[in-house]
């Protein structure tokens, strides 16, 4: 469950920009990513932030190696 929040995290770092920006933008509620570290995240929620990030959910849902 923690690796989707992780990776976008990372993906966050890398554009500069918060979790708060990006729940915002991809039209999410406040606190709604930080709530995938616990429980998980509902496929359309995961889809919209992919899509604001330019990447696919698959990328979203890898292992870091």
């Amino acid at each position: 469950i923690a690796l989707i929040y992780e990776n976008v995290v990372a993906s966050c770092k890398k554009r500069g920009i918060s979790i708060a920006a990006l729940e915002k933008r991809a039209g999410l509620g406040n606190a709604t990513i930080r709530g995938w570290k616990t429980s998980s995240p509902n496929v359309s929620s995961v889809k919209r932030v992919a899509d604001y990030l330019h990447c696919t959910v698959d990328d979203l849902l890898k292992e870091n190696e």
